[in-house]
């Protein structure tokens, strides 16, 4: 399995980062045991990857999502856009206060084309 993103693009300004990928999407919908849409899983539960036996081969590097967390609990304010071109669906969320705060995910229809995923945080 091949994984490749036509157009990763980091932007750091002096009171945010964001972080764009338009890789293979995140799927939008409910996690059938979690009762919560995949996105927030990844991006706001902890211990939710499936990367974590060190004795299998592994497809990636990293901890399933350990990077985007830490970056999420570090963070004044972290929010998490992404696109499923398969659903047909955006989705927005935002977690304040070092992940303390989470707001309910804003999920609408587009058109798009294609799949990415953007996260943008500050640390102040």
């Amino acid at each position: 399995m091949k994984f490749e993103c036509a157009d990763p693009q980091v932007d750091i300004a002096p009171d945010r980062i964001s972080v764009y990928n338009n890789g293979q999407g995140i799927p939008i919908r409910r996690h059938k045991i979690e009762k919560v849409y995949v996105p927030e899983l990844v991006f706001g539960h902890l211990l939710t990857g499936a990367n974590f036996d060190d004795d299998e081969g592994r497809v990636t590097g990293g901890r399933m999502g350990y990077g985007a967390k830490l970056a999420n609990i570090f963070s004044n304010r972290f929010e998490v856009e992404t696109c499923d071109e398969a659903s047909g669906l955006h989705y927005r969320q935002t977690w304040e206060n070092n992940m303390g705060i989470c707001h309910a995910p804003e999920i609408t229809a587009t058109d798009s084309k294609e799949s990415w995923t953007k996260v943008s945080f500050v640390i102040l």
